[in-house]
Formats: C-alpha cells, structure tokens, sequence
C-alpha cells in the first residue's frame, strides 16, 4: 500500500510500486483525464506534473511519486497558472478531437509555472514531444501567449 498525494489529498493506493504511474491513476484512482498514447514517453498524452515538473505518467513508475505533489489534469486548474491555461484553450477553441490536450495543458501549464513570458521558442522546446494528430499547434502556442498574457495582468 502506498499514499500518493494527489491533486493536494492523500490517496492509498494498493498498486506495485514499479506499476507505470499512469495505470494506477486510470485503473486504481479513477483519474481517467490522463491519457494512454504510446506506452514510451513518445507523445505525451500521458503528462503529469511531480512537484511542478511534467513527466510521462506511462513510464513512471508509481514509486516515483510517494512522498512529492502529483498533480493530473483533474487538478491543474486549482492554481492560477492551470486556470489561465484552461481559460486560454476554451477562449481560442484549441481542442480539435481532444485527445491529447490533457497532456499538452499540462505541458503549458509547466511552462507558465517558471516562465510567464515565454517565447515561441520556449513554447516549442516545452511543447517538444507533445504530439496532437489534429495539428492545433498553431491554436496551442496562441492560447500559451493568451495565459502568459492573462498571467501578467
């Protein structure tokens, strides 16, 4: 049995400590905001933070996480960073299908959290790795701008 804090609660979870971080959320937490994309840290889909960070939930194993702040899209928004993120995606109409917008505002709002006035620079090498087959990249660097816009007011 181990407690993971998530979102900011303490949750136990009776999973193999080298169970990918990813599958104890969806099956064990019931946190089903993460997505499953590739299975190798490929595409991002998959985004968490730890203690700020993003990370690949799908080849971190749950062991990684005891004893820091795991934080999923279920819980991003609770900040003002991730608000900002969130508000930036409905204002601009970023999401096409979906899919794997869960890992790119967590990929944003990882970003924003150490930098507030990113270039398209920064935002791509932040950005690198997080795949989306609709091709709204465009639309997902604007809305990176319009939170660090809202961020600085």
């Amino acid at each position: 049995m181990m407690t993971l804090n998530i979102n900011g609660k303490d949750v136990q979870l009776d999973v193999p400590s080298d169970m990918p971080l990813l599958w104890a959320l969806r099956d064990v937490a019931a946190l089903t905001g993460t997505k499953y994309g590739c299975g190798m840290a490929l595409c991002g889909a998959c985004t968490v933070h730890i203690d700020g960070q993003a990370v690949r939930s799908c080849v971190t194993p749950v062991a990684a996480a005891v004893g820091r702040k795991l934080t999923t899209i279920e819980g991003v928004g609770a900040d003002k960073v991730g608000h900002a993120v969130q508000a930036a995606w409905q204002k601009l109409d970023v999401v096409q299908c979906g899919y794997c917008q869960s890992g790119q505002i967590m990929s944003a709002t990882a970003l924003l959290t150490t930098n507030r006035k990113p270039s398209d620079a920064d935002i791509d090498a932040a950005m690198n790795g997080n795949v989306c087959r609709c091709a709204t990249y465009v639309r997902i660097r604007a809305a990176i701008h319009e939170a660090a816009k809202t961020l600085a007011a």
